[in-house]
């Protein structure tokens, strides 16, 4: 596997890899999916360093970058790519400006606890989150063909208006970018997000059928498919005792937690 000083590459199964940041407090994932006919990666990472240079490595198909929501950190690479999808509830977003963030604090979020050294092309004081047009916008319930694997989008809001997970229907695998993952809590305590979308979307991607693994955009790499059981007993849990609210603070679980 590739040895990188920066990113880490781990290979999922033969057509799927993991490029990680763990020298990064954030612990971003983003993830190449490879086809017949094209390959799909989803996210950017935090564009501290080029991810390009790992994609290029890794294979020689034409890429798409399928956006799970345009905040700093998952869009970082996204000027390196000629087709780029986003949701339309965050197409603004990429366009114009991520809402909600300040650039003085993206760019504090951006620079602290980092345990691993920088590119020297890295600079925190000019770091700017990237913004441009998309290629075209995802609609839930898009399929994408690979030739031989086939993904399905979820519109997940929440986290962000344009929030997607995407569906691997060929592998089971469930790609819930910042809905859901371990170890952090799952925010929904800023302006720009939404708690009782956050929870109508945990309760959606709870019913889909024939996961086998879910990987989140944060923190441990694949989560066992039970972790959608408790995701429907936190709803459940949520609405009963009216916590679906900014303010109510944060409510762990067995496996994640959501910070309101």
């Amino acid at each position: 596997m590739l040895n990188d000083k920066w990113f880490t590459v781990q290979q999922i199964d033969t057509h799927t890899y993991a490029i990680s940041e763990y020298g990064h407090w954030e612990k971003v994932h983003s993830f190449l999916l490879l086809g017949n006919d094209k390959a799909v990666l989803i996210d950017t990472g935090l564009g501290i360093d080029n991810i390009k240079r790992i994609t290029n490595q890794l294979t020689d198909l034409p890429i798409e970058v399928l956006t799970t929501h345009v905040h700093a950190d998952h869009i970082g690479s996204h000027g390196e790519f000629e087709h780029i999808f986003v949701h339309e509830g965050d197409k603004d977003w990429l366009v114009n400006g991520i809402k909600g963030l300040s650039i003085e604090q993206i760019r504090k979020d951006i620079s602290r606890d980092i345990t691993i050294p920088t590119p020297k092309t890295f600079d925190s004081e000019t770091y700017k989150p990237y913004q441009g047009e998309p290629t075209g916008l995802l609609h839930h319930g898009d399929v994408i063909e690979l030739g031989n694997r086939r993904l399905l989008i979820y519109h997940t809001p929440g986290h962000s208006p344009g929030h997607l997970s995407i569906f691997d229907e060929t592998n089971g695998y469930l790609f819930t970018g910042d809905l859901l993952y371990d170890e952090t809590p799952i925010y929904a305590f800023y302006p720009s997000t939404n708690p009782v979308d956050l929870v109508n979307s945990l309760d959606k991607i709870s019913k889909i059928p024939n996961v086998t693994i879910v990987f989140g955009s944060h923190n441990t790499l694949g989560l066992k498919p039970k972790i959608l059981e408790e995701v429907k007993l936190a709803v459940e849990y949520l609405w009963a005792n009216k916590l679906v609210k900014f303010g109510t603070g944060i409510h762990q679980f067995n496996g994640f937690s959501i910070h309101f």
